[in-house]
C-alpha cells in the first residue's frame, strides 16, 4: 500500500513566492478553481492574467524533495468535490492552504475535503499586513467601524509618517482634502507600458479564446505583469514616474485616459505577485523626493482602505451581501455591459474597462456605482457586474465595496451617507462637457432624492438637499419625467 501524502494547495490569487518547502508537504497543486474561471463571464484580461501567472508560477516552482507538482485545469472541475476526488486519487490525506480570504471557497472546500477524509490546515495570508489577532482586537466591542480610526491606528502600529513625538508628519493624518484637483489642460500623462509578449501571455490568450470564447472584454494581448519581477518593475515605474503627482490628481477623471497617476498595482497585488510590505518599503524610500500629500494618499490606500475592506469582509461580509436597503430590483441592462447607455461619462468608462479590465477608484465609485444606484439596479447584479468586468475584483474586496461603499445596500454599516451626486460632480472633476446626459443624470439624482426624502431628511450630511426639492416646483416634475423615461428605455 502506498503511503498517504500531503499537499499544498495554490489557487489563482495565491501566487506568493517560495511556496515550495513553505509547508511540510510532499505535493503541490496549482488549481484553476471554477470560482476564478467559470463562476461568471469574467473579463479576458482577468482570465489571461490568471492563466499566464499560474502557468509561469507552476513551471518555475521547485519540486518538493521526493514529491511532485500538479496542475489542475478549470475544465476538469465543476465543484470542490471534484478537487477532493483529485486529491484522494493522489492519496492526499492532509492539505495545507493559505487562507483564501474568500468565504465561499473556504466553506465549500472545507466541507468537500472533510467529507473526503482529508484534513485541511489553514495558514495566515501574506497578502495583508494586518493579522487576524489585530483585526479581532480592533473590532472587539465596536458596534460600528470607522475608517479614520482604523487608519490612524495603522499608522501608529506600523510607525509610518510619524515625527519624533509620534504625531503625524505634516500636522494631520490625512491630506485627502488636498487631493481633489482637476487635471489641468495640456498636462503630460506618463505612458504605461504593458509587459513584452511572452510564450506565457500568448498561450494564455489562446487558452481563453478556446475555453472562454464568450468572455467579456476586447480580445487584446495581456496588459499586466504575471511574474514577480515584472510586478516589482511595474511598482518602481509608478513610484519614479507617477507617485509624485498622484496626490493632487487622485480623484481626477479624464475623458481620454484612466491610469493618469494611479499605480494600477491591485491586479498583481491581489494575486500575490507583489507583497504589500514591498510596496510600502519602496514608497518610503522616496519619502524625501515625493510630496507628502502624494505619499500619504498612496499609503492610505495600501495600509488603510485595502486592509479596512478586508476587515469589513471578514466581520460583516456575510450580512452585507444579504442586504438590499433601498429595495432595488431592476436587472442589469445590457447597455451597462456594452457601454451604450447614452450617458457619455458612463459609456466612456465602460468601453475603456472593456478594453483593459480597469478604471480607477473614483470612476468606479462616482461614475459607475453612483449611476447604478440612481438607476435602482439590484445590488446582487451590480456585485456580479463588478466581479466580471474588473481584473482586480475578488469577493473580499467587492462585497464591502459594492454592498457598502458604492450602493449603501447594507444600510450604512460602514458609511454615513450614500455616495451619490448629480452631473455637477462629474463636470467638476473631469473634462467631460455638458450635454444631454447631464439632464438625465440630474433627473435620476433628484428622482432618487424625492423617492427617499424621509431618509435624507434624517441624514445630517444630506438633509440640506431635501430643502431644494421644496423650491423646485415644475422643475421637479421635469426631472421625474426625464428620469422615468430614461429608466424605461434602459430596461
Amino acid at each position: 500500500m502506498r503511503a498517504p501524502r500531503s499537499a499544498t494547495l495554490v489557487f489563482p490569487h495565491q501566487l506568493f513566492p517560495d511556496l515550495t518547502g513553505k509547508f511540510p508537504t510532499t505535493d503541490i497543486f496549482w488549481i484553476e478553481d471554477p470560482l476564478f474561471f467559470c463562476q461568471y463571464s469574467f473579463h479576458r484580461q482577468k482570465l489571461m492574467l490568471h492563466r499566464a501567472s499560474m502557468r509561469w508560477h507552476f513551471d518555475h516552482a521547485a519540486v518538493p524533495q521526493g514529491g511532485r507538482k500538479h496542475y489542475v485545469e478549470a475544465h476538469t472541475l465543476s465543484t470542490s468535490k471534484d478537487l477532493a476526488q483529485v486529491l484522494a486519487e493522489h492519496r492526499i490525506s492532509e492539505a495545507h492552504l493559505i487562507d483564501p480570504e474568500d468565504d465561499f471557497l473556504a466553506r465549500r472546500l472545507g466541507s468537500a475535503l472533510n467529507h473526503a477524509g482529508i484534513h485541511l490546515i489553514l495558514h495566515p495570508s501574506p497578502n495583508f499586513i494586518t493579522s487576524i489577532a489585530d483585526i479581532d482586537r480592533w473590532t472587539e466591542g465596536k458596534k460600528k467601524y470607522f475608517f479614520t480610526n482604523f487608519y490612524i491606528e495603522q499608522r501608529n502600529r506600523l510607525g509610518l509618517l510619524l515625527d519624533e513625538e509620534g504625531k503625524p508628519v505634516g500636522g494631520k493624518w490625512s491630506f485627502d482634502t488636498d487631493n481633489r484637483k482637476k487635471l489641468p489642460k495640456g498636462i503630460r500623462l506618463p505612458a504605461v507600458e504593458a509587459p513584452e509578449p511572452s510564450p506565457y501571455s500568448t498561450e494564455a490568450r489562446e487558452y481563453v479564446r478556446q475555453r472562454f470564447p464568450h468572455a467579456i472584454g476586447d480580445d487584446l494581448a495581456l496588459m499586466y505583469p504575471f511574474q514577480h519581477s515584472e510586478a516589482h518593475r511595474w511598482l518602481l515605474r509608478f513610484i519614479d514616474e507617477r507617485l509624485a503627482q498622484f496626490g493632487d490628481f487622485e480623484d481626477a477623471i479624464d475623458r481620454e485616459a484612466s491610469v493618469l497617476f494611479h499605480s494600477v498595482l491591485t491586479p498583481m497585488l491581489n494575486i500575490g505577485l507583489i507583497a504589500p510590505e514591498t510596496i510600502i518599503d519602496e514608497a518610503m524610500k522616496r519619502r524625501d523626493r515625493v510630496p507628502l500629500n502624494s505619499l500619504e494618499g498612496f499609503l492610505r490606500q495600501v495600509i488603510g482602505w485595502r486592509e479596512y475592506m478586508r476587515i469589513v469582509y471578514r466581520k460583516l461580509g456575510r450580512l452585507q451581501r444579504t442586504r438590499n436597503f433601498w429595495g432595488h430590483e431592476r436587472p442589469m441592462p445590457q447597455a451597462l455591459y456594452d457601454g451604450t447607455t447614452g450617458i457619455e461619462p458612463v459609456d466612456v468608462v465602460i468601453r475603456r474597462t472593456l478594453r483593459t479590465g480597469y478604471c480607477h477608484h473614483i470612476e468606479r465609485l462616482m461614475i459607475l456605482g453612483n449611476f447604478m444606484l440612481l438607476c435602482e439596479i439590484d445590488p446582487d447584479a451590480i456585485y456580479q457586474w463588478f466581479m466580471e468586468l474588473f481584473v482586480d475584483a475578488y469577493d473580499w474586496v467587492m462585497v464591502p465595496n459594492v454592498y457598502g461603499m458604492s450602493q449603501h445596500a447594507d444600510g450604512g454599516m460602514i458609511t454615513t451617507k450614500p455616495y451619490i451626486s448629480g452631473s455637477s460632480y462629474v463636470l467638476k472633476m473631469s473634462n467631460f462637457k455638458k450635454g444631454d446626459w447631464c439632464e438625465i443624470w440630474d433627473g435620476l439624482y433628484w428622482r432618487f432624492m424625492h423617492r427617499h426624502r424621509a431618509f435624507f431628511e434624517r441624514n445630517p450630511r444630506m438633509s440640506v438637499m431635501t430643502k431644494q426639492l421644496d423650491k423646485m416646483g415644475s422643475k421637479l416634475d421635469r426631472h421625474l419625467e426625464v428620469s422615468e423615461g430614461f429608466l424605461q428605455r434602459m430596461q
